[in-house]
């Protein structure tokens, strides 16, 4: 029988769940995922951001995109305590605005050109409310980019993605070895409330898109690129 999926609180709001995110060399993946919007959205005027964590996306972004202003919004006020952090460091409080808005009902007018997220998807319960209203925000001709997890088909499946992808290095010591265990624990438990393609292919054929791709994209991850009737 197939994994079936599994709920993971969705709100990571504790200082600890906060600095652990933050602590995950996620450059070369955010530096991708990028260059992955941008390949689709070469010139983005106005984006937002759904589930920004500590913003390290946008602050990718806009070095990336000198003329884009990002909005970047979370449910998670540590997550945004560090965000703040992290966007006064890289001189880009001009560019990035953030805010604590729900994903599921952000309360913003239309008029982004692009709405992205990456790894939102698998902490919302019902997640075609989220997926709605970013093709809500964004202007006809915008693009909708949403990367997530897959939910593999088997426990075995997923032991053998996290020993590929959240191995504990030897030799860690106790403190720095806890942090390690921890994020490995996330991502086990991240990717059991994770979508598969064919359920997120079910949730998008009724939203508005005049063209979209739905693909994986990597061992563990697929891409939402969708453009808005």
């Amino acid at each position: 029988m197939r994994l079936q999926r599994v709920l993971e609180p969705e709100v990571m709001d504790s200082e600890q769940e906060a600095g652990d995110y933050d602590a995950i060399d996620n450059r070369e993946v955010n530096e991708q995922f990028c260059a992955d919007v941008l390949a689709v959205a070469p010139a983005p005027r106005r984006a937002l951001d759904v589930g920004t964590g500590t913003a390290l996306i946008p602050i990718a972004l806009c070095r990336r995109a000198a003329g884009v202003h990002v909005v970047a919004i979370d449910m998670a006020d540590s997550m945004l305590a560090l965000a703040r952090r992290n966007v006064e460091r890289a001189g880009l409080a001009s560019r990035i605005e953030l805010a604590r808005r729900d994903a599921k009902d952000t309360g913003y007018p239309r008029g982004f050109d692009l709405a992205l997220s990456n790894s939102i998807v698998h902490h919302i319960p019902e997640p075609l409310e989220t997926l709605r209203e970013m093709v809500r925000v964004v202007e006809s001709g915008g693009v909708v980019f949403v990367r997530d997890l897959a939910r593999p088909p088997s426990d075995a499946d997923v032991l053998r993605l996290v020993e590929m992808h959240a191995e504990v290095p030897d030799g860690v010591p106790a403190p720095e070895r806890n942090v390690y265990l921890r994020q490995r624990a996330l991502f086990e438990a991240s990717l059991r409330a994770a979508l598969t393609v064919e359920e997120v292919n079910e949730l998008i054929r009724e939203l508005p898109f005049s063209s979209v791709d739905l693909r994986m994209t990597s061992d563990r991850h697929w891409t939402l690129v969708g453009r808005v009737r």
